[in-house]
């Protein structure tokens, strides 16, 4: 069977790609804009402090009994 690509299939394949290109611009551009308010919106708020002595703790090493 010999098909030929008629001037309207090139047309609608044209149309298709560039609706393609259009909703993948459109959509990354939204998800970089929520990624960037979410970063934002976590550094603006300050980190919840631990107490001290629990980080002091948390870094020590265990001392072995020292030979007599």
């Amino acid at each position: 069977m010999d098909t030929s690509l008629t001037p309207e299939v090139w047309e609608r394949s044209a149309v298709l790609m560039v609706a393609a290109m259009a909703v993948t611009f459109v959509l990354t551009a939204a998800l970089d804009a929520l990624a960037l308010r979410r970063l934002r919106r976590r550094a603006s708020t300050p980190p919840t402090p631990k107490p001290h002595g629990a980080v002091l703790a948390d870094r020590r090493t265990p001392r072995s009994p020292l030979p007599q």
